[in-house]
């Protein structure tokens, strides 16, 4: 049974915040416990240990509430697509303090408050899960963007690391002025920062092409493209991924972009759903672009996490078409692909940990030739990953149908998206050419005379890559039980963007203009 909460009262607002309050105020005092001792790798383990602890125990708050309550327009969301989208950030997290834990002994990384700032990014992923404001939405983007600001520039003893933060944090606030820009356009186009609100009041007063609100959608839009690395905002991907310590880059590629695809569809399809003949072709070309570039671009990469980097951006583009096709079933989709997104991207920088040696600068692809002959289990579970990002049927796993699934909502949106669909195909099949080149060197390749045998990773990170290889392929046989949870899961949308149809517009909550 679903329980209706009433946001309106400050005690029930609080409550509907008691795992994103267990998780900052956690943190907090962890914090103090990360500084409060010198620098050591016993400590930066120990408070990682801890962190890990926290992020489960807000996993199970957060999986008490699925199903249970539904809330009203306010601005706190209480649906299932925040509490999935909570999971996949928490699971995100663990993940990356895992990895951390051992990459930290490799890079000499002694300082424990990296492990608390991952935590603290988490948080302001759950605000914006949670945002039904524009207000919201700004505070949980930087709360978020600050600490993974820190994070990119961790390994102080790297010249590209240090270079890629910079990057990312100009690049970061320049992304954020757009964001705030667009949202003060909006509000002074509605009078509101309410998502619901704002649907109400543009289909009330046929705002939907009003110059004022589709400059203000342009900057948002530029402001998401950049915080997911959309082409032709991608440009700082490259190199940050590639300085960022190997666990931090899996964590902006996986855990960053998921928590942003959420607020940016929950927004796209709850403030703008009148507004869709608007912002529908612009999405639609970004998402375009970003699965031409991004897949044309990895084809030509030698350099293992930039090849990831620009794999990062043709799927950002594979999830803009979820978007464009404004229905339930696209946010369900997304949802699913996100939660597999994350599994092979956190797989998949398990192995690159494991490959990195002391004093190798970057994991080249040629350092994975004939690495089935020395480390089979390690080249059988990076050939798994290739697959599933590929979203090659049975060896991929559940990669097939996450693609699949967001192929279902294009077609069947109210305007079929023919053209998307087909470039989404299509871009897959260019993918191949770099993801199976990796399987092809593993696998068909002889170990170069002389070539160091990898050494054994660290417990944690193999625990990493297990589970991730094993929900991988479990999710491609039995896939049902995620595919419920993520059809349940959807933003409280009240009308479907791509229809024009008023007369469900009287159920929105519009509180005109007085």
């Amino acid at each position: 049974m679903i329980t209706t909460l009433n946001l309106a009262v400050p005690a029930q607002l609080m409550l509907a915040l008691v795992p994103d309050l267990i998780l900052i105020g956690g943190a907090m005092i962890l914090l103090v416990w990360a500084a409060w001792r010198p620098d050591s790798d016993s400590h930066q383990r120990n408070v990682g240990m801890a962190c890990i602890v926290l992020a489960g125990l807000t996993m199970l708050a957060t999986l008490n509430w699925t199903g249970r309550y539904d809330a009203g327009p306010g601005p706190i969301a209480i649906d299932n697509f925040r509490w999935l989208v909570d999971v996949i950030v928490l699971l995100g997290t663990i993940f990356t303090i895992a990895l951390s834990m051992d990459d930290n002994m490799r890079t000499r990384i002694t300082a424990a408050e990296s492990h608390v700032l991952v935590l603290l990014a988490s948080s302001g992923m759950m605000l914006l899960a949670a945002a039904r404001d524009l207000t919201i939405v700004f505070l949980g983007i930087e709360l978020m963007s600050i600490a993974v600001y820190a994070l990119a520039g961790m390994n102080r003893r790297s010249e590209k690391s240090a270079e890629g933060a910079l990057k990312y944090f100009l690049l970061g606030a320049f992304s954020t002025a757009f964001l705030l820009y667009g949202i003060a356009l909006v509000y002074g186009a509605t009078g509101t920062t309410n998502l619901t609100i704002i649907a109400g009041r543009i289909a009330i007063f046929h705002l939907g092409a009003s110059p004022l609100l589709v400059v203000g959608i342009a900057l948002m839009l530029i402001g998401f493209g950049f915080k997911v690395a959309t082409v032709p905002f991608h440009m700082w991907a490259p190199d940050v991924y590639d300085g960022a310590p190997s666990p931090i880059t899996a964590y902006m590629a996986a855990t960053v972009k998921a928590a942003a695809f959420a607020a940016f569809i929950r927004i796209w399809l709850e403030a703008f759903p009148f507004s869709w003949p608007s912002w529908h072709p612009a999405l639609s070309g970004l998402a375009i672009a970003s699965m031409v570039f991004g897949n044309a671009i990895g084809l030509v990469q030698k350099n293992l996490k930039r090849l990831l980097a620009y794999s990062s951006i043709g799927h950002a583009g594979y999830l803009l078409v979820a978007i464009a096709a404004g229905t339930f079933q696209g946010s369900s989709a997304m949802l699913f692909y996100l939660f597999v997104y994350t599994l092979a991207t956190f797989g998949a920088f398990a192995v690159v940990v494991t490959l990195q040696r002391d004093g190798q600068g970057s994991v080249m692809l040629e350092d994975l030739a004939g690495l089935w002959s020395v480390r089979p289990w390690l080249a059988m579970a990076m050939g798994v990953i290739m697959f599933s990002l590929l979203g090659f049927p049975i060896v991929g796993g559940a990669g097939f149908f996450a693609k699949w699934y967001i192929l279902q909502a294009a077609l069947q949106s109210p305007v079929k998206q023919t053209l998307l669909s087909v470039m989404l195909v299509l871009t897959t099949v260019v993918s191949a050419g770099y993801y199976l080149y990796v399987v092809m060197l593993m696998f068909m390749r002889p170990r170069p005379d002389g070539a160091p045998v990898p050494e054994r990773s660290g417990g944690l990170t193999q625990m990493v890559l297990a589970v991730s290889v094993a929900l991988i392929l479990i999710l491609g046989i039995v896939p049902e039980y995620a595919v419920r949870m993520t059809r349940a899961g959807r933003p409280r949308m009240e009308v479907e963007p791509s229809t024009t149809a008023l007369p469900t517009v009287s159920a929105l909550p519009v509180d005109p203009v007085r």
